[in-house]
């Protein structure tokens, strides 16, 4: 199982591009503007939540997670 996402904007002004490559190519492009951030935090430390002026980044990563992925403070 994967780590969901959700990116929610105010306004598709505020979106670049999206875009569905062909069948040769399973991608999928989403461009946009967060603007100025405002906050990250976690939600329930189960999500990473970027929010911005124009819109919201929801990733789900955990706090564990994230202690683990992060380079340690200590190692520098």
């Amino acid at each position: 199982m994967g780590h969901g996402f959700s990116i929610e904007m105010k306004s598709k002004r505020h979106v670049k591009s999206v875009s569905i490559m062909d069948e040769r190519r399973d991608s999928v492009l989403f461009e946009g503007y967060l603007g100025e951030l405002e906050k990250v935090s976690m939600i329930e430390g189960l999500a990473l939540e970027v929010r911005g002026t124009n819109g919201t980044l929801r990733i789900d990563l955990s706090e564990e997670e994230m202690r683990t992925i992060l380079p340690s403070q200590s190692a520098s």
